[in-house]
């Protein structure tokens, strides 16, 4: 049966639709409520009312957890798809109006290169006060994830070959990965080292799941032995403390190492390490609003900054042979 929606019908209301997004996106009413800036009894209200109107249970409440219905998820996917082009459609209207607006999320891995992101989103942030922007942190698997169910617009980060189907890549800038010793290693004149006479050492390493972590892996299997890793480090920074501690040695992109910083040896490392360029993902079956291309476009132009350059202070021996 066709049924016409009029002016007057005031059957579904889009707060109605928002309301039971947020309950599912945000995994309950009072998280939705929070992230609304509304109450939870009127959250639960709407959705109810929604129910009611269309004749079927949507939600599948129980007392720990809140999941959709068959016919939730059938429902939930065409609405997303409305909200979504509603949001286009005002950003659009509000870009014609000459003042860019809207809303748009940055999923930011921790090991950017030497991209300075500090400083070109506070340039993008003058240059558009009227855009909200919001940066969140994760590893590059956990902002993926993100992305694929609408939680942020962009993801910056390495990029890497074997991305799941449909997503967009915009590599930026690559960086070299090099060797940090401690200060009084016995390595410690060598410019370059080869990969196979660590086999002995301690590894100060990132997260398991880090692109650093898995680039050491691979070329260590290749030399014939596993890293020893007896400390890991959430931070590059963390890492370069661990090792002018004396802690063990450690692998990182060359523009993350601090300069004034904790003194450590840099070498470079024969194989050298193969890691995936700093770039942007979104995905590419999805309509990016005005404020997310123009960030888009914004950090595709962003200079180079990062930790690296000239000759260390602090008595840092920077071994980097030709």
């Amino acid at each position: 049966m066709l049924r016409l929606i009029t002016p007057h019908d005031e059957s579904v209301e889009l707060r109605q639709l928002v309301s039971l997004d947020a309950v599912v996106r945000y995994g309950g009413f009072s998280r939705a409520a929070e992230h609304l800036g509304t109450a939870q009894p009127a959250i639960s209200a709407q959705v109810r009312r929604l129910e009611d109107e269309l004749g079927v249970r949507l939600l599948a409440r129980t007392t720990r957890r809140v999941g959709l219905t068959e016919a939730g998820e059938l429902f939930l996917a065409r609405v997303r798809r409305v909200l979504t082009e509603l949001e286009t459609a005002r950003d659009e209207a509000a870009d014609l109006a000459g003042a860019l607006r809207g809303q748009v999320v940055l999923g930011a891995a921790p090991v950017l290169g030497g991209l300075d992101l500090a400083a070109a989103l506070a340039d993008f942030a003058a240059r558009h006060p009227g855009v909200l922007l919001t940066v969140r942190s994760g590893s590059v698997a956990a902002l993926l994830a993100d992305l694929a169910v609408g939680e942020v617009d962009l993801v910056l980060g390495p990029v890497h070959d074997d991305l799941p189907r449909g997503h967009t890549t915009t590599p930026l800038l690559e960086d070299a990965l090099v060797l940090l010793t401690p200060p009084g290693h016995r390595l410690g004149r060598s410019a370059r080292i080869d990969l196979a006479d660590l086999r002995d050492e301690a590894f100060v390493c990132l997260p398991p799941d880090s692109d650093l972590r898995r680039a050491l892996d691979a070329a260590a299997a290749d030399a014939g032995f596993r890293p020893d890793v007896p400390f890991e480090a959430a931070t590059p920074e963390a890492v370069q403390a661990f090792v002018a501690a004396g802690l063990g040695v450690a692998v990182l992109a060359a523009s993350t190492v601090r300069h004034p910083g904790p003194a450590v040896g840099l070498h470079r490392v024969r194989p050298a390490l193969h890691h995936p360029p700093v770039g942007l993902v979104h995905r590419g079956e999805r309509h990016l609003s005005p404020a997310a291309r123009a960030l888009h476009a914004h950090l595709e132009q962003a200079p180079e900054g990062g930790g690296t350059g000239g000759r260390p202070d602090g008595g840092t021996r920077h071994h980097q042979g030709p």
